[in-house]
């Protein structure tokens, strides 16, 4: 399981990076402006839910006491994508640019909980 957590890790990591740099394009191009583009980022951020759910149950099972950081940075991933749901009917001027700079800032989440 552990196994699958971590590769599971670069999921979440690379789709986010591909996701934000999509919406950082559609923000300057119009063609790119695509509902695929929502539904890419949606499975996006919800591999960040599956990879905290990994992680919660690798903990239980194994009876291991993580990194506190390792966790921060994990459900930090939860909560940024509570945030930008919460933002996007406030900034529609702006959504792409949101998407993009949430999904960069969740890329670099996984990124630190990777590595630690």
């Amino acid at each position: 399981m552990r196994d699958v957590h971590a590769a599971w890790a670069w999921v979440v990591i690379v789709s986010n990076a591909l996701a934000a740099s999509w919406a950082l394009a559609a923000h300057y191009r119009a063609p790119f402006r695509r509902r695929e583009l929502w539904w890419f980022t949606a499975g996006a951020q919800i591999s960040g839910f599956v990879q905290a759910v990994l992680g919660v149950g690798i903990q239980t099972s194994e009876d291991i006491e993580p990194n506190d950081f390792h966790m921060l940075y994990g459900f930090s991933i939860l909560v940024t994508v509570g945030i930008l749901y919460s933002y996007r009917a406030q900034m529609p001027d702006h959504r792409y640019l949101l998407y993009a700079g949430g999904g960069f800032f969740i890329m670099g989440l996984g990124l630190r909980a990777l590595f630690l």
